[in-house]
């Protein structure tokens, strides 16, 4: 005896459009989260001119302080001694309060030479220090 159940003989006539719905938002999501990138400075507009204009400046740059193994100065990649360091600092006391002061110093130099360096950048009142270092290989 032979039993029939109806979805045996029945063809499958629907299509399930859920996985059709996923694919449809997700190309969609794709497509508004690129066409934003895409969009702009895409504008195209003449801008009104000005007669007068600031420019604007640059950042300044930091001050480099420089001490090699036998402990020579150099302020900005100009040697210079410790002794003119100060008077140095002082003509450059506006950059140094905002940048700091990056502080470069051979792996080889006595530790004294640093100090004195650091000593007199706080005489002057600079207190941002930034020191220099190269990344070891592994």
């Amino acid at each position: 005896m032979k039993t029939s159940n109806a979805y045996e003989d029945n063809e499958i006539s629907e299509i399930n459009m859920t996985p059709f719905v996923d694919i449809v938002l997700v190309v969609l999501v794709i497509f508004m989260a690129t066409a934003t990138f895409v969009a702009q400075g895409k504008i195209a507009i003449s801008l009104p001119k000005a007669t007068q204009h600031k420019e604007v400046s640059k950042p300044a740059k930091p001050i480099i302080i420089t001490i090699d193994k036998e402990g020579a100065l150099y302020f900005n990649d100009k040697k210079i001694e410790i002794k003119n360091l100060s008077t140095a600092l002082q003509g450059s006391s506006d950059i140094a309060s905002k940048t700091g002061v990056i502080l470069r110093s051979d792996a080889k130099t006595e530790f004294e030479h640093v100090v004195k360096v650091i000593d007199t950048c706080k005489q002057n009142n600079i207190s941002k220090f930034s020191i220099q270092t190269q990344e070891q290989n592994r």
